[in-house]
């Protein structure tokens, strides 16, 4: 993916750089056990400090997507894994990534997502790709309806925290606003192929729930469930101004996730656990969400 420059204006630039590395890292651009570029190099290629690449190396390495050994390459050491359940021949009980399983449904002339999460970070990083596949011509549905269920930004989170004091608000603010930037940029991208007339029809819908997400949820094309814990752990967070706080945090983007799909018999484990979530989904979406 070919990267934009960006003007190193502190915390854009440092977002900005944060993000493309992501992307790369779900995408597959970087593989598991692959050395990231050295740290001029992207320097020069995204047009930003090499101060801003430190910082965000730095905090690569504390959410554990890339280990930093001194005097060596940065080499990635996690990506979004998916643990299959299904017995379907081309998955079988195997560990597999995201981004294979989301590209299969938008192969399908009718696309559907429903999903529940902490922020759509992750979601907006792979809408992103399948629209790039759109636009190549690579896919072409024929209706795309995503349906996002978020917690209300006025819930009070127990995570991401401060730890030394909890009731200090940056991290609860710097949630909302990854939250906010990630929900405008998916939507935008699939408005974009209405407009654009690309796809024929889509519908992007997005609601808040008073509910602290202590999982994340896919239901993909009403079929298919990926659903997984989130973990909480303790780690340095940066913030855009460059401070490192100690905080309780949790992170979706590194979570592994279970892989169930519905199948001929409705009494087997993968129907019976996407029947659940798919009226589980359905029943918060209309009775609780707003």
């Amino acid at each position: 993916m070919a990267a934009r420059q960006v003007r190193d204006s502190g915390g854009e630039a440092f977002r900005q750089v944060s993000e493309a590395l992501r992307t790369r890292m779900l995408d597959g651009t970087y593989q598991l056990g692959s050395e990231l570029p050295a740290q001029g190099r992207l320097a020069k290629e995204f047009g930003v400090s090499r101060d801003t690449v430190q910082r965000v190396v730095r905090e690569l390495g504390n959410e554990g997507w890339i280990a930093c050994r001194q005097g060596s390459p940065a080499r990635v050491v996690k990506t979004q894994r998916v643990q299959s359940t299904t017995a379907r021949a081309s998955r079988s009980r195997q560990v597999m990534v995201l981004g294979p399983l989301i590209s299969e449904a938008f192969e399908q002339s009718q696309v559907s997502l429903d999903v529940f999460t902490l922020t759509s970070e992750s979601l907006d990083t792979h809408i992103r790709l399948q629209a790039e596949r759109i636009r190549a011509g690579a896919i072409a549905p024929g209706s795309i309806v995503v349906r996002l269920l978020l917690p209300d930004p006025q819930l009070d989170m127990p995570y991401p925290v401060v730890r030394q004091d909890k009731d200090d608000p940056r991290l609860r603010e710097r949630l909302r606003a990854v939250t906010d930037r990630h929900t405008e940029s998916l939507r935008t991208a699939l408005r974009d192929l209405q407009t654009e007339w690309l796809v024929p029809s889509v519908d992007v819908q997005v609601r808040h729930v008073r509910l602290v997400p202590a999982f994340k949820l896919y239901v993909i094309n009403g079929t298919e469930v990926l659903h997984g814990l989130y973990d909480v752990i303790e780690r340095p967070i940066i913030l855009d101004t460059g401070e490192e706080i100690d905080a309780l945090d949790v992170l979706g983007l590194g979570a592994t996730l279970t892989h169930h799909v519905e199948d001929a018999d409705k009494d087997s484990p993968g129907s019976v656990f996407v029947l659940k979530m798919r009226s589980w989904f359905e029943s918060v979406w209309n009775l609780l969400a707003e």
